[in-house]
């Protein structure tokens, strides 16, 4: 990326505001939401109609209304402040996969996203956004994640940085490796993406090959991994573990850390802002407040009290310009702790139920069970353009059936072709040619208990 702000700078004023405590992260997080609010009134048409009538000064993040995805994508061209982008544009951009990690118009990261509420989302971030979440890493994981033995051990070792995770697409994971891969040579060869959707035992296979120093990815892929180290089959010695991208199983940290020796750290972000909460010893995530802000908020947006978990959280993104997210509708619920997180860190701790899709356990025609990450599965069935939500329902032990809502003017027939054509592909690549996917006619629906979308629901565990 060109003339980019200086990483070390961001990265020492993150520092000073940690040991400011909560007087310096409200100082930021203040001055950097009144600029924000200042750009998008006169630089997006989309706030500038959204925010009339409103108070130009002094108004509270409270009294500006909430946006959603399906808002946002709506009025693309009017929400993003540079004119020389558009919808147009960026999706042929983003179809073509080549471009995975490439910076559009020289020095914009872009991603996409579906998540819980099944809205396809185009996301841009700026050169100054993309500097201040390589300072967020380097400060919130980097330096405080790692202990001066563990620096000296992969100083020893040498860096070599596996990730576990959906590619295909301009997935926020693996756009976001791929684009720090294009950085340096060295880079290149120590930072390696394994996707989810090819089989275990290549990923296994790799995996031991590589023999990564650190080692990122879903909590479910780590699982499966976990299963495979404790069997004899995996062979890794990781000095640092990370999840993200899913909710973690209960007791699924210890167990992964048993397996691999090291700890199992979290980290909490999403396409609309990658990296903004990291966890600490105690098990809390601790929100980056100088540059994110997060309001926990009930069905109707109102506060939820600390301690309480909310109905969703509103997200306002202060590192970004090109594309602003303020109040934005993330859909997770989240818990924030009522009193000061013994680690001793005074940026905001939180607790998040984010995506809760299933692992589907499939039987092989061998009578085998082969287990299928639900990130893996529904990445396939999104390669298919022309999809606004998609469920899968695992309804046997070999049977799956399969919900889609097309977009408009889709041709609908032709988009069922292309997914049933996906998915054949991909389960026969895992041994389960014998699975028999059932087109069903019905929407797919939302969850009774919890009012959120998942996109692949499995059935209790099915022996071999």
């Amino acid at each position: 990326m060109s003339t980019q702000p200086s990483v070390a700078r961001l990265a020492f004023d993150m520092w000073r505001a940690g040991r400011e405590g909560e007087t310096g992260l409200a100082f930021r997080r203040d001055s950097r939401l009144a600029s924000l609010l200042n750009h998008i009134r006169t630089s997006s048409p989309f706030y500038r109609r959204l925010y009339n009538g409103l108070p130009t000064d002094n108004v509270a993040l409270s009294d500006l209304p909430p946006v959603t995805k399906q808002e946002l994508m709506g009025a693309f061209d009017d929400w993003v402040t540079d004119v020389r982008v558009t919808r147009a544009d960026v999706e042929a951009f983003v179809a073509n996969p080549a471009l995975i990690g490439t910076p559009y118009l020289d020095d914009v990261f872009v991603c996409t996203s579906s998540g819980t509420t099944g809205h396809t989302g185009l996301f841009l971030h700026d050169q100054h956004a993309v500097a201040v979440y390589r300072a967020l890493v380097l400060v919130r994981i980097d330096l405080a994640w790692l202990s001066p033995s563990q620096w000296l051990r992969l100083a020893g070792r040498g860096l070599r940085w596996a990730s576990v995770m959906g590619t295909g697409g301009h997935f926020a994971g693996a756009g976001w490796m791929e684009l720090d891969r294009q950085r340096s040579a060295w880079r290149q060869r120590a930072y390696r993406v394994l996707s989810v959707q090819r089989p275990l035992h290549e990923i296994v296979a790799e995996l031991n090959a590589f023999d990564p120093t650190i080692l990122s990815g879903y909590p479910s892929a780590l699982e499966q991994l976990a299963d495979e180290q404790l069997a004899g089959r995996l062979h890794l010695r990781p000095i640092l573990a990370e999840i993200a991208g899913e909710s973690l199983a209960p007791d699924a940290g210890s167990r992964m850390a048993a397996a691999f020796g090291c700890e199992i750290h979290n980290a909490y972000g999403a396409s609309e802002f990658p990296f903004f909460a990291f966890s600490c010893s105690h098990g809390w995530l601790h929100v980056s407040s100088d540059w994110a802000i997060l309001e926990p908020v009930d069905e109707d947006f109102r506060p939820t009290p600390a301690g309480t978990p909310s109905h969703t959280v509103l997200l306002t993104n202060l590192a970004n310009r090109i594309q602003p997210i303020v109040r934005y509708d993330l859909g997770d619920s989240v818990l924030v702790k009522p009193d000061a997180c013994p680690c001793g860190n005074h940026l905001p701790a939180i607790r998040v139920a984010g995506r809760r899709d299933d692992v589907l356990r499939l039987s092989a025609s061998n009578g085998q069970t082969v287990a299928i990450l639900p990130l893996a599965i529904g990445s396939v069935v999104e390669e298919a353009p022309g999809i606004h939500r998609s469920q899968l329902i695992q309804a046997g032990p070999s049977t799956i059936h399969l919900r889609l809502d097309p977009e408009s003017g889709v041709d609908v027939e032709l988009l069922w072709c292309n997914v049933l054509a996906n998915l054949h592909n991909y389960l026969g690549a895992q041994g389960l040619s014998n699975v028999d996917i059932v087109r069903k006619n019905e929407a797919p629906e939302k969850s009774a208990k919890s009012g959120k979308f998942r996109q692949v629901i499995g059935v209790p565990r099915i022996s071999a």
